[in-house]
């Protein structure tokens, strides 16, 4: 009669399982992969109160007083002047695309109006597509024009009043769903692309029936069009429900044009399913497949700008975040939906998209296998 516990059965079973462990070598790196790379991003990377956020200065006649005043903006740690000697138009420009956060306006004459005593403003545009950026910069502003002006000895009491006004541009109210739900198409878009696509090749390995697809008389390039293709279709029913939740639920406003987003979403999903694809050529099972999916899915997610500020990373990772599409694509969708932004102000995203569908598509065919062997 068979005993209810054997230790002999136990120490064969564990052995068995031993070997196959170290057999699934990808199922091993992944255990290992993902947890050390989720700590180096959250301790290194993610920062929810950016810093040093970049700033255009607008000043015709940049005299002492306004020199104090950016001296005091920078000493907030909040500014840095990358433009300071913009113009209207280019500082316009400049926020429209995103490479500025902020566009400082100080009249003509602001230095004649302090020396005068009389009262004097000052003008701060934020781009506001995430109100977590603009916040912390925007709260020290109560105390700046003071601490500036007290430094200048040529100002004697009482202090002209400063007043610095705040215009936040393309979100005024601050509404978080202005910059989550736009965004929200670009994850739900990756996550079930790529999944999607990566586990149907390889579940014809594991059926069975990739030898029947092989003996077929079709080049590697219809092959992966005919695996690709269907899964577009998928992803346009996705595009439809999200921005129609995003308009008619949430409210989020759509200015710019609807046929450049569609551009833009059909260069990212054609760029989705093809690395999915990719995927599928390196993994041997569905669970390899889903493993390697996840594993690309989450430092995406980090560094994209979706879950934490974009400006708030350090130099490194957001070099990093610039490899993957969903970066690109959250740039893309943000600034058509609530900047209004044209096909020229897009342009690097549009092209960074098309590249990342040229280098897959690349990869796919090198990868792909006319045998099993």
């Amino acid at each position: 009669m068979r005993r209810l516990f054997s230790p002999t059965r136990l120490r064969a079973l564990l052995v068995k399982e031993s070997i196959q462990m170290r057999r699934d070598r990808l199922t091993f790196a992944m255990m290992l992969a993902v947890p050390l790379v989720q700590l180096l991003l959250f301790g290194f990377a993610i920062n929810t109160d950016p810093r040093e956020l970049p700033a255009a200065l607008v000043a015709p006649t940049q005299d002492r007083f306004t020199r104090s005043m950016v001296s005091a903006l920078e000493l907030t740690g909040y500014y840095r002047f990358i433009a300071p000697d913009a113009t209207a138009d280019a500082a316009e420009r400049m926020i429209a695309r995103g490479d500025v956060s902020f566009v400082v306006t100080v009249p003509s004459d602001f230095g004649r109006r302090i020396e005068r005593g009389d009262p004097a403003q000052i003008l701060i545009e934020a781009d506001a597509t995430d109100p977590s950026v603009a916040s912390g910069a925007i709260s020290t502003l109560s105390t700046v024009a003071a601490s500036a002006l007290a430094r200048e000895a040529g100002v004697t009491p009482p202090q002209p009043a400063v007043e610095i006004v705040v215009h936040r541009r393309y979100n005024p109210e601050g509404i978080t769903q202005y910059n989550i739900v736009p965004a929200l198409l670009g994850v739900i878009l990756q996550l079930t692309m790529v999944m999607m696509t990566s586990m149907a090749l390889t579940r014809e390995t594991e059926r069975g029936t990739m030898e029947n697809l092989l003996s077929m008389p079709a080049t590697p390039l219809e092959i992966m069009l005919g695996k690709v293709l269907p899964y577009l279709v998928v992803g346009a029913v996705q595009v439809v429900v999200v921005l129609l939740a995003a308009r008619v639920i949430f409210g989020v406003p759509l200015i710019g044009s609807l046929a450049l987003i569609l551009g833009g979403v059909l260069l990212f999903v054609l760029a989705l399913v093809i690395l999915g694809y990719v995927i599928s050529t390196v993994s041997r099972t569905q669970m390899q497949a889903m493993q390697v999916t996840f594993f690309f899915f989450l430092p995406s997610l980090m560094l994209s700008g979706f879950m934490f500020p974009y400006r708030g990373m350090p130099q490194w990772a957001q070099w990093l975040g610039e490899i993957f599409p969903l970066t690109h694509f959250l740039r893309l969708i943000r600034s058509v939906m609530l900047k209004g932004a044209d096909a020229a102000t897009v342009a690097d995203s549009l092209a960074a998209l098309t590249a990342f569908v040229l280098v897959f598509a690349l990869m796919a065919l090198l990868r792909f296998r006319r045998t099993l062997d």
